[in-house]
């Protein structure tokens, strides 16, 4: 896996040897399998967060590489369980004409920018599908990529 993104609260640093456009155009969505399996069968994925879909919020909250464990520390402290990390490309949803916004994650001065994406991910924008773990707001993820379905 390539080396995640390093941040400040408003701008993005890739580290040296990591190709700087792929840095700044991947983005990480946590999934749960089920939701994931859904969007295979649709052909998009339209959850936005944990309980969450994609109607009831306006836009599917994503994150930088980097800044995933923060957000599950935050939003999944109370739970233990099997998820996905999907790797979306967002040039690819900028091409697909599909609004990217970086927004910041609250309304603190100086708060940390999280993609946010308005509208349903074509299935085809994620490039990767990697198995992940949350322990308690702690995130594990694998390096291998889930395989394809046939």
């Amino acid at each position: 896996m390539a080396p995640a993104c390093h941040a400040s609260p408003t701008s993005r640093v890739c580290p040296a040897g990591t190709d700087t456009l792929t840095c700044m155009l991947t983005m990480w969505h946590l999934a749960e399998p089920d939701h994931w399996r859904e969007a295979q069968r649709t052909g998009t994925y339209e959850r936005s967060t944990r309980g969450a879909t994609l109607a009831d919020v306006g836009f599917v909250h994503c994150s930088y590489p980097d800044r995933l464990p923060a957000v599950v520390e935050a939003v999944y402290h109370d739970v233990s369980g099997d998820y996905l990390v999907l790797e979306i490309d967002r040039h690819h949803l900028e091409r697909a004409n599909i609004t990217v916004v970086d927004e910041p994650g609250s309304d603190e001065p100086g708060a940390a920018l999280f993609p946010h994406v308005y509208g349903p991910i074509p299935v085809a924008a994620v490039r990767r599908v990697l198995p992940a773990r949350v322990e308690r707001g702690r995130l594990r993820v694998q390096e291998e990529p889930v395989p394809s379905p046939e």
